[in-house]
């Protein structure tokens, strides 16, 4: 099958995230993938697959939203003629050219699939932010425009479906991780920190990620000198953050780390792995501690509780995350043997439910169901 990706390969979020993987493992099945992105001078993340790219020019762009040049549309148009793909998947970018690109494939005569990542707060579709609102209530009306749009969860469905978009249009599709890369292993990480319990956060340090409430829980804690907190990943709120969280605390700042490699050997030696996210979609990371057999709390936003339940790991209340931090970090520092069971659990979790392989599966078979209902593909015609 021959597929036209669009979707961002950088800056480092979620979303380019998972257009690596997922393209990755397309290209590892047999099919012929396209990216279509917005062009970048920095270096890309690693793991990259080698396929042909369309680099679309910007005004803007960051982890959240992008904003492409007049030109993008046309040379986005002329570059899809020119490919001729089976089936254009957009991993959507929170750009204006979301919006055109149902018309450009109707024009085309090509077959349209989004996924939609978007955050948001958790059941009962409640917003913490209101960005994530308007996001959603701005989209709702066009998401229709396509002929599947693939979210995580089923909270998310309903959420949609309640903002007017057809069921029947949206499919659930889970993110998936590579549960081979990401696996329980040997880990130099706990003496390279001088760590007896080493805990971990990874993600954005911005404001709908709370990392606040843990790093105070942290310090508010009867941590002992061996117990130490990694904080892995940058952000607006980093600069404010780090002065006055620091080693004299056992809590190190990495920062953004590129390499998969050394992430991995992270997450392998870690011993627990804490999210506190205010707003979520299905968190990546979480999948990714959860895959390594460590033991996970996080938040129930977004679809990240819904991973964690029936003892995956532990479910924390966004309004009072500080306070059951402050009684499960000294809890999960003093009994390794809960830890460990709980990672256990997480693991087998992942393996029934979120691995990469049965997302790609779904995902060809969504494929095949949209083909079904076109004439034959532009690639085949004379």
């Amino acid at each position: 099958m021959r597929i036209a990706w669009i979707g961002k390969k950088s800056p480092f979020c979620g979303n380019v995230t998972y257009s690596r993987e997922i393209t990755n493992a397309l290209l590892d099945r047999g099919h012929q993938v396209s990216f279509l992105h917005f062009a970048q001078e920095e270096s890309a993340p690693d793991n990259w697959p080698n396929f042909q790219e369309v680099s679309l020019p910007f005004i803007y762009k960051s982890q959240v939203y992008t904003i492409p040049t007049f030109k993008a549309t046309k040379l986005l148009t002329e570059s899809l003629r020119e490919i001729k793909p089976d089936i254009v998947h957009a991993s959507l970018t929170l750009s204006p050219l979301d919006f055109v690109l149902p018309e450009i494939c109707e024009q085309l005569n090509l077959p349209l699939i989004a996924t939609f990542h978007t955050a948001f707060a958790g059941k009962g579709a409640k917003f913490i932010s209101g960005t994530q609102l308007l996001a959603y209530q701005l989209y709702a009306p066009f998401l229709g425009n396509y002929d599947r749009v693939i979210v995580f969860s089923q909270i998310q469905r309903e959420l949609l479906a309640r903002m007017g978009v057809r069921e029947e249009k949206i499919a659930v599709i889970p993110n998936g991780v590579d549960t081979v890369r990401y696996s329980p292993g040997h880990s130099t990480i706990k003496a390279e920190f001088q760590a007896e319990r080493l805990f971990v956060y990874q993600g954005r340090i911005a404001p709908e990620k709370n990392v606040e409430p843990l790093l105070r829980a942290w310090k508010q804690s009867p941590m002992r000198a061996g117990s130490k907190l990694l904080i892995v990943g940058d952000g607006v709120l980093k600069s404010s953050l780090e002065p006055f969280y620091g080693s004299e605390s056992g809590i190190s700042w990495l920062g953004f780390i590129a390499d998969e490699s050394r992430r991995i050997e992270i997450l392998r030696g870690a011993d627990v792995f804490i999210l506190p996210s205010l707003v979520e979609g299905l968190s990546l990371s979480l999948l990714e501690a959860m895959s390594s057999g460590i033991a996970c709390l996080a938040t129930d936003v977004g679809a990240d509780g819904e991973v964690l339940e029936k003892g995956a790991g532990i479910v924390l209340n966004t309004k009072t995350v500080r306070s059951q931090l402050r009684t499960l970090l000294p809890l999960f520092q003093d009994h390794p043997e809960l830890t460990t069971l709980l990672g256990q659990k997480a693991r087998q979790r992942v393996l029934e439910r979120y691995t990469l392989s049965k997302n790609i599966t779904l995902l060809e078979e969504l494929y095949r169901e949209v083909l079904a209902g076109w004439p034959v593909p532009l690639s085949r015609r004379a």
